[in-house]
């Protein structure tokens, strides 16, 4: 067998993308092979579609293929939750057992080809056995992490148009018990769509009442409410098994909707054939995992990351994956990762920045990492915000494992820049890069006029068509919208929206959004530039940088601190400490020189720092609060801070009541 090349798979994919990425198809059992080429232009569109007339189905390749060949008793899935005390393990013979069954479930229910069904639901068995049969009958699935706010809920509702709804009785947040049906309630209150059941899995911990009417809130909106009929989860399980359904390559697998989505959603859109060959792919090339092996990838199933490498990735690959409930902190504490990941003999870990910055913040001398036995790590990797470098070099130092920082986005569902261990020629990782692009990604460096810029110069990050499978071929029932937000800026490539550069020896950099950008007196600096030398000073443990209106230099950065537990140093002595790092890193041109300790930084589910929201909260702006934060009550504390220290004109918001309201 030839050696694994990064530098010639990348080439070929660039050079002849359709055939690249025919070989790989040819990892996966089809039910009918596509037809060549396979890559053609969508009549009437243009758009890029990958496979078309190649049958599969993404649940049977999940389950029904191991089954059938060898691994009918290897542990598929591991649910471990400390929140509820519970560690479960599923073969893939049971795990087959009761997807089949409730595909059976739901096909009762009228579930058919192409219908839509909702998951509201936290990480827990019953959700992943949801999203596979959905996936078995062809159903498209949408899961909206459980907790949302009711009027979020409403407008996904609305969009998606499901026949079912399932959510869970409740999920639950460190100690805080946040019971689901009286949200969904009021969600089918507020929504013109109705699903004709909503199926609920009841935990132990709040029991649902299923055969009561649930009354409105004093939220909902006047008027009847038109409610479905409730059926428990476990009926549903008692219904015979159904085969998989034979759907064409092109045929819609999921519906996502993206983190920070105000107003009309968009619904990113994922088929089944484009996206099971690039995770099948990058599960070896990326990830350097091998059948057998185990992946714990700490985040939600209701972002990408958690579709991507917590179900699908890993059980196409026939791994096993590890589902954890709960947060990398307080349950019980900052060592709830490492346990995890020794418990069950990881080999790779995947979570976010942030995550590894809270366990830093609570156990800043990793004493908590060294009570388990983590022989079997071989790599971290972390994605969803780009990693300081502080960060990097502490998680690398207590691990003792390559650390990797991979860039990717919820449109693409897998990585588009990455150290990809599976090669034997990749560079190694490099601390503040995203490593270098993915085969199928001719990744482009522009300008604003849609110019090509040297190496060292940040510009507009961009992927030159054709999108390699596995990215989005459209939004939900919105082609023009599509079109509008990733290619028209620039005919040929899309827009990913994020801001960086490429440095001499090939190496890629994500400094953030293109809106994270601010100006100082005609000078463009990077907020992530900036973020990374806060982050440098001893007693930090994350920050977000703001730049706020300033009638003399048109913006002015800010930084928000967050302090590693133990710290006894004062806000002045911090600020003026954090002002001549800037000065000494940046210069006096960046007028960097107020800087405030808050308790907590404002974050989506995924992880991200919700920085444009900071932002008009510190400028005294009025805005919606984002559906994708985790506390809205942090925005509260951050103002009492901002006011106290003089920063910003302070701002009213539209913060809506706690869940438990």
């Amino acid at each position: 067998m030839p050696t694994p090349s990064y530098t010639a798979d990348y080439a070929a994919s660039r050079h002849d993308p359709a055939e690249f990425w025919a070989g790989q198809a040819r990892q996966l059992a089809w039910h009918r092979e596509p037809p060549r080429p396979v890559l053609r232009q969508e009549p009437g569109t243009g758009f890029d579609r990958w496979f078309g007339g190649g049958q599969l189905n993404t649940s049977w390749l999940c389950l029904d293929y191991h089954v059938q060949n060898g691994r009918a008793d290897q542990v598929a899935l591991i649910y471990d939750s400390p929140v509820t005390q519970t560690v479960r393990r599923y073969t893939y013979r049971e795990l087959l057992n009761l997807t089949s069954r409730f595909a059976g479930g739901l096909r009762q229910l009228g579930v058919a080809e192409g219908d839509r069904v909702l998951l509201y639901m936290p990480n827990m068995p019953e959700a992943v056995v949801a999203m596979l049969a959905c996936a078995r009958l062809g159903a498209v699935h949408s899961v909206v992490f459980g907790g949302f706010a009711p009027a979020e809920l409403a407008v996904r509702i609305d969009d998606a148009r499901p026949r079912v709804l399932i959510c869970a009785s409740a999920g639950m947040e460190f100690d805080r018990v946040i019971p689901y049906l009286p949200l969904v309630t009021d969600a089918l209150a507020r929504a013109t769509h109705q699903p004709d059941y909503v199926v609920v899995n009841q935990r132990d911990f709040c029991v649902a009442a299923l055969d009561a009417e649930p009354s409105p809130t004093a939220e909902q909106p006047a008027g009847p409410i038109k409610l479905a009929r409730l059926v428990d989860y476990h009926e549903l399980l008692a219904a015979e098994p159904v085969e998989a359904v034979a759907l064409d390559a092109a045929a819609p697998l999921y519906i996502l909707y993206t983190s920070g989505t105000t107003g009309r959603p968009k619904g990113v859109l994922r088929d089944h054939g484009g996206h099971a060959v690039a995770l099948k792919y990058s599960m070896s090339a990326v990830y350097g995992l091998n059948p057998g092996d185990t992946m714990f990838t700490g985040s939600d199933i209701g972002w990408a990351v958690g579709h991507s490498y917590i179900v699908y990735g890993p059980l196409l690959h026939g791994c096993t994956t590890v589902l954890f409930e709960g947060k990398p902190v307080r349950t019980p504490d900052a060592g709830t990762f490492w346990r995890v990941a020794a418990d069950h003999g990881a080999n790779v870990l995947f979570t976010a920045p942030t995550a590894i910055r809270a366990i830093r913040k609570e156990d800043p001398e990793g004493h908590l990492a060294r009570r388990y036995d983590l022989s079997q790590l071989r790599h971290l990797f972390l994605a969803g915000e780009r990693c300081d470098p502080a960060t990097y070099a502490w998680a690398g130092e207590l691990l003792g494992v390559p650390v990797i920082d991979h860039w990717w986005q919820t449109e693409s569902g897998w990585p588009m820049l990455a150290t990809l261990v599976g090669y034997l020629d990749m560079p190694p990782p490099r601390a503040g890069s995203a490593g270098h692009p993915v085969p199928g990604y001719d990744l482009q460096v522009l300008n604003e006029a849609g110019q090509p810029l040297p190496a060292g110069t940040t510009g507009l990050v961009t992927v030159r068509r054709p999108l390699p499978p596995g990215c989005l071929p459209t939004l939900w029932h919105d082609d023009a919208r599509f079109q509008e937000s990733y290619f028209d800026a620039f005919p040929g490539y899309y827009l990913s929206g994020d801001g960086g550069y490429r440095d001499a020896e090939g190496y890629c950099y994500i400094m953030g959004r293109v809106d994270d950008v601010i100006n100082v007196a005609g000078h463009r600096l990077s907020t992530g530039e900036l973020e990374e030398i806060l982050a440098a000073h001893p007693a930090v443990a994350e920050c977000a940088v703001l730049g706020l209106l300033d009638e003399l230099r048109g913006q002015v950065p800010v930084g928000l601190v967050v302090l590693k537990d133990g710290q006894e140093l004062s806000e002045n002595d911090l600020e003026q400490a954090l002002v001549q790092l800037i000065r000494q890193r940046i210069g006096a041109v960046a007028c960097f020189r107020q800087a405030a300790v808050v308790a907590r930084l404002p974050k989506t589910r995924s992880g991200k720092i919700l920085r444009k929201t900071l932002r008009q909260l510190a400028d005294g702006e009025k805005f919606p609060v984002p559906s994708t934060i985790d506390d809205p009550a942090i925005l509260d504390e951050i103002r009492q801070v901002l006011a106290r220290r003089g920063i910003g004109p302070g701002a009213e918001t539209n913060l809506p009541p706690p869940l438990s309201s």
